[in-house]
């Protein structure tokens, strides 16, 4: 791969206190893990913000980045979603992997057909779903990511077996 994927790992709150504080929403399991990837990313792989030094907090940290002075400053970057590449993770252990790995996987039916390929890992509050683009185009599906749905992952070589759940009809309305 020659370039790294970004991972979102956080998002700006906004300005905490008024001596410019910024308070970050985190997304990783150890919130203090952000201040040991780097400068943080936009989407486009620019640069954001550089923190200097943080706190922890309930959801994530507050503390000094580089870039904002003021309280000010740190409000007008509320929501700037916060990014780092794949690369500053740490390799995962055997049969372990990151969610952002199953990105651009190809997802194949057991008779090895190509359904279509991983656009995003989604979650909407219950499990994980993994939104795939058809190989055929046309609107994009969802596949619950469980063993019963996904029931081989081959990472290595770039796809996993896809079951799809059987087509119940037409659902009653709310």
């Amino acid at each position: 791969m020659t370039e790294s994927k970004l991972i979102l790992v956080g998002h700006v709150a906004g300005g905490f206190g008024v001596k410019g504080e910024v308070k970050i929403t985190a997304y990783t399991a150890d919130p203090l893990a952000l201040t040991a990837y780097g400068p943080l990313l936009r989407a486009d792989g620019s640069h954001a913000l550089t923190v200097l030094s943080a706190r922890p907090t309930k959801d994530g940290i507050v503390g000094r980045v580089k870039e904002v002075a003021t309280k000010e400053e740190a409000d007008a970057l509320r929501n700037l979603k916060l990014h780092v590449p794949r690369d500053r993770f740490p390799q995962p252990d055997e049969d372990e992997f990151y969610l952002a790995d199953l990105i651009g996987v190809e997802a194949r039916d057991p008779e090895g057909t190509v359904l279509g390929t991983v656009k995003a890992v989604q979650n909407f509050g219950a499990d994980d779903m993994l939104e795939i683009a058809p190989a055929a185009g046309g609107p994009t599906w969802f596949l619950p990511f469980t063993r019963a749905a996904t029931p081989e992952l081959h990472l290595a070589d770039g796809w996993l077996l896809a079951i799809r759940p059987e087509e119940v009809g037409e659902r009653e309305p709310d």
